[in-house]
């Protein structure tokens, strides 16, 4: 039997290391993250957020909003109101955003959120099923831009074509938008699109660390903000794979800590953004053939179980597990042998968590995440 430390034990080094990398756990400030619970059978407390964010210094904060509640008809109002309620009770921890639905009163329900505290907006167009084209969509935009606070918009897998989405941004320059998970759905038209846009950020709430890398190619690191999508991520493990990749692209101490919540904190308080800079990786990359296979197998690894029948197996990620430590048993490592065997013992740790099948196997995930998000960013010559 696996003991209840195991973990702890093996994610240590990780904790450890982004601990160095973020000049000031304090002011760390999660884009990204739900409360209540989803149809989908998620669901993340307040006690639980705030835990959460615990792992990463006591007065780290997180914006908020609702998961894709069942009981959110009508116009998601007691979802919202939950939301609301939960944040005055976190101390100036949590920030609410209202969820919105185009379909039933949008605009009604904002105006009523922002009245009583909110302070952003969020729209899931997947979840929703609407498009940018529709005249609600522009209604929420404009209130937006008249009460000046934020829209969070996912776009991440399942959607088809933003660029709907990048032609409103344009028409509304005044509005902060933030594209949730590096804007996968459609990254390269966004970042071309909207290159001139004065206040476009694009969140890091992604599983594939090569989708962070390249968000860091295409836009200045400026415009990018630390999101964790819990309870679908950690804050813990979501920060790691932001900072990893920040110092990849080799951001100094300042930089870093507008990623991890500087720039986040400096929209919502309505002052300006500091001046982007140019990406700061290049569009070609030289990578480690050993180190990108260990990253490939691991996420093949996450998507495995994510993607699997529900409650989630972590045991299905073994295979993948066992994959990445073939490479890293290679007995002519190269110059990435040390970090082959940092990830080896990481994943030892995370394959007899998951084989214990304790109350922890679910967590050692993060592990299997952790190392591939160390595989996917250590520099090589």
């Amino acid at each position: 039997m696996v003991g209840p430390e195991a973990f702890d034990h093996a994610y240590a080094p990780f904790a450890a290391e982004r601990a160095r990398l973020v000049p000031d756990a304090d002011a760390v400030l999660d884009a990204h993250t739900h409360l209540g619970v989803d149809e989908d059978g998620s669901s993340l407390s307040l006690e639980r957020l705030l835990g959460m964010l615990d792992e990463v210094g006591p007065r780290a904060r997180a914006c908020v909003f609702p998961l894709h509640d069942p009981d959110r008809e009508p116009a998601y109002r007691r979802p919202n109101d939950r939301v609301l309620e939960w944040a005055a009770q976190s101390d100036g921890r949590l920030v609410p955003y209202c969820r919105l639905d185009p379909a039933e009163g949008p605009v009604a329900e904002a105006e009523r959120c922002l009245a009583r505290g909110a302070r952003g907006i969020k729209l899931h167009p997947r979840a929703q099923a609407f498009g940018f084209g529709d005249p609600a969509a522009e209604a929420i935009f404009a209130v937006a831009r008249d009460a000046g606070v934020p829209i969070l918009v996912h776009a991440g897998r399942g959607m088809a074509t933003m660029e709907p989405l990048a032609e409103l941004a344009l028409r509304y320059p005044e509005v902060t938008l933030v594209l949730a998970h590096a804007a996968i759905a459609d990254q390269g038209i966004f970042a071309t699109r909207l290159a001139d846009h004065p206040a476009v950020l694009y969140d890091t709430s992604c599983f594939a660390p090569a989708d962070v890398i390249e968000l860091f190619a295409r836009v200045p690191a400026e415009r990018i903000v630390f999101a964790s999508d819990a309870p679908y991520g950690r804050p813990t493990g979501g920060l790691y794979l932001a900072m990893r990749v920040a110092a990849l692209a080799g951001l100094d101490a300042d930089d870093r800590a507008l990623v991890a919540g500087g720039t986040r904190a400096t929209a919502l308080d309505g002052a300006a953004l500091a001046a982007p800079r140019l990406p700061r990786l290049p569009a070609v990359r030289a990578v480690s053939g050993r180190l990108d296979r260990v990253s490939h197998y691991l996420v093949g690894g996450f998507a495995a179980v994510i993607g699997g029948p529900l409650p989630p197996d972590p045991t299905l990620a073994l295979p993948w597990i066992a994959l990445a430590r073939a490479v890293c048993r290679d007995p002519d490592p190269g110059a990435v042998g040390p970090v082959l065997r940092r990830i080896d013992g990481a994943l030892d740790g995370a394959g007899r968590i998951m084989g214990d099948g304790g109350p922890q196997a679910f967590a050692a995930i993060g592990l299997l995440m952790a190392a591939a998000a160390m595989a996917a960013t250590e520099p090589v010559a």
